[in-house]
């Protein structure tokens, strides 16, 4: 375990030769880095928010996961991107053994229970569109399960470090914290292993899965009939495009943090120089901005009142309500048969 040294000159993550990873310069720059992805995270979720509270049209079954997302980007940029910031800044780690275990805890709970909501998103819209189970319709209930599980499933594998099963460490160049990946420790390896399979795998193949099941069925129901002048083959490469941008973007996001991980998991010998450690961690913590922006800001019904609301009350036009999704929705049933 690396020694916690309050010093406002050097990093509490310090290297073999007990020297700081970075030079004052750099950790302000990285500090300027997580400020530029932080300050637009918190204003962009806390939008969603509070337009949601404002208009009640927001408020409906398919919505209730895009605005969860918010609230769990939103705590990962009030708790990680804010202490990232200040601690980068002092140019080293100022809040203890202590502030490392809940600052730990606390952004792994917000970022992993967003990233089970990207996850309940993409089935949310695989059930909507290609209705595996019949005309069952997609209910407040069903919304509000899933959301709950998405917060239970990643309280449940972020609790254990608490009590022994793995622990929270300082990662990167020691300016936050996270579950520690590089202890060789049997306990901490097994823990690993598994918050790597249930917390990015499975979330990661149910994307996957439920967008390839989207986007077949809409393939198969632009083969069967042209609808409105080709408006069913127009909206699924509007879908596929944006199914497209949402898997890069959390592969982009997540996949260097994931395959890091695993990394020093399998060779705990090998060598990672601090600085190349970090850029996983604040790519991670960059989807607090692309979220809302892809899957929010892209969505007409929200960006309606969102971008008023931006733009101090400033409409600067009127686009139809209904998302790209909910056209596709529309279209296909008028040429799927009853």
């Amino acid at each position: 375990m690396q020694p916690f040294l309050i010093s406002p000159n050097a990093s509490l993550y310090l290297e073999v030769h007990g020297e700081p990873p970075l030079s004052r310069t750099g950790f302000i720059i990285l500090s300027v880095i997580m400020a530029f992805f932080t300050g637009p995270a918190i204003v962009l979720n806390a939008t969603v928010i509070t337009v949601t509270l404002m208009h009640k049209q927001l408020r409906q079954p398919l919505n209730y996961a895009l605005v969860n997302m918010a609230v769990a980007d939103l705590g990962t940029a009030m708790t990680g991107g804010v202490l990232s910031v200040i601690n980068n800044a002092q140019g080293y780690f100022s809040l203890g053994r202590t502030g490392c275990v809940m600052e730990g805890f606390a952004v792994s709970l917000f970022g992993i229970t967003s990233l089970c909501t990207v996850a309940l998103i993409a089935v949310e819209r695989m059930f909507v569109v290609c209705k595996p189970l019949g005309q069952i319709t997609f209910q407040k209930k069903h919304a509000l399960g899933g959301i709950a599980f998405s917060w239970l499933w990643s309280f449940t594998w972020n609790l254990p470090p608490l009590f022994g099963w793995g622990r929270y460490e300082l990662e990167g160049v020691g300016t936050s914290c996270a579950p520690d990946w590089h202890s060789r420790d049997p306990q901490n390896v097994s823990y690993i292993l598994a918050y790597f399979a249930v917390c990015f795998a499975v979330p990661f193949a149910m994307i996957l899965a439920s967008y390839s099941k989207l986007l077949w069925t809409l393939h198969q129901v632009s083969k069967m009939a042209c609808v409105e002048g080709g408006a069913v083959a127009k909206s699924e490469m509007k879908v596929a495009s944006m199914v497209v941008l949402m898997v890069l973007t959390f592969m982009i996001s997540w996949l260097p943090y994931a395959g890091l991980a695993m990394l020093v998991v399998y060779d705990p010998d090998v060598n990672i120089p601090p600085l190349v450690g970090t850029v996983p961690v604040y790519l991670a913590k960059s989807s607090t901005v692309y979220n809302p922006i892809i899957y929010i800001y892209l969505n007409k019904q929200f960006r309606k009142y969102a971008v008023p609301f931006l733009l101090c009350g400033r409409e600067p036009g009127v686009d139809d309500e209904t998302s790209e999704t909910a056209t596709v929705v529309e279209n296909a049933n008028k040429v799927t048969p009853a």
